[in-house]
């Protein structure tokens, strides 16, 4: 079973990433209106019609957007949700659009909820189903949740939106062929930055965001522990006001292995696709710094 990820956007003002695997397709966080979704999956050759359903790591409004309701509705599409973001789930559709209510979407048999335990996700119908290994993340109140997504030869390791990296999350992520992980902010653009006191307070006490330091410590770790690196480091919801591409490049400057495998995602367009047999990112293109210009 084949693998592919390419994240449409990632940022304070929407997530989601569309993952393929042979038979299916799926989303990771929806916190995107449908009709941005639609141009993004178009861009990448990718359409509503083969998404079989959407999993999402928590019901912050900019992983899970209420203006999703209708096109879940009408195209059938399950939503899998941590049964501890249950309430969270229902009051964002509560304040969406109206009409809008989980309840409906429960009763339509599209809502469904999972715990910390192991889970098959039907896209296909072929029993060969990808296995989803969650684990809780801190992040605020409700927390999030971090995958491990498997097929037959395949894993992606994905976690965002959390305050610190918990000994399990390292070994959810070694040995997986991508990697995906929060790199939210530089600390001394965080700190000199014009925010209100407690938003920064928020974000850096442990229980709010990954700054690029923590998450380089934490990718160390994981090519420390996996028997061979993963093709793909992906850097997850880069903050536009206190983060920078060239901040970003700079932390890793001295995890050579780490830095030539980043892509750095961005708010406003997709990365290409990324496959676990795939070449890394040329960062000398420039590239990576245009994503933020």
């Amino acid at each position: 079973m084949s693998m592919q990820l390419c994240v449409l956007g990632s940022g304070s003002s929407g997530n989601g990433s569309l993952l393929r695997l042979n038979g299916g397709s799926l989303l990771i966080d929806a916190g995107f209106g449908p009709r941005t979704l639609t141009g993004r999956m178009g861009e990448m050759g990718a359409a509503w019609e083969e998404i079989g359903a959407i999993l999402i790591t928590h019901a912050d409004r900019d992983h899970l957007s209420p203006n999703l309701f209708r096109t879940l509705i009408k195209r059938r599409i399950r939503l899998f949700a941590h049964r501890r973001h249950q309430r969270d789930v229902y009051q964002v559709f509560r304040n969406g659009a109206v009409g809008s209510d989980a309840r409906l979407l429960h009763e339509a048999g599209l809502l469904e909820w999972f715990d910390d335990r192991p889970f098959r996700l039907p896209l296909n119908g072929r029993g060969d189903d990808p296995l989803i290994r969650p684990i809780h993340l801190t992040h605020d109140a409700s927390g999030a949740t971090g995958f491990r997504i498997e097929t037959d030869r395949h894993a992606l390791g994905f976690a965002t939106d959390l305050g610190r990296v918990p000994p399990a999350l390292i070994d959810h992520l070694a040995d997986a062929h991508i990697v995906a992980l929060e790199s939210n902010y530089d600390p001394a653009m965080q700190i000199a930055s014009q925010r209100p006191a407690m938003l920064k307070r928020r974000i850096m006490n442990g229980r709010g965001h990954l700054s690029n330091i923590e998450a380089r410590n934490a990718l160390r770790e994981v090519f420390q522990r996996s028997a061979a690196p993963p093709s793909h480091v992906v850097l997850l919801h880069l903050s536009r006001q206190c983060n920078d591409p060239r901040m970003v490049l700079d932390a890793f400057g001295c995890e050579p292995a780490i830095r030539q495998r980043l892509t750095l995602t961005s708010q406003s367009q997709p990365t290409p696709w990324l496959g676990p047999d795939g070449a890394a990112p040329d960062q000398r293109s420039g590239e990576q710094l245009r994503m933020f210009a």
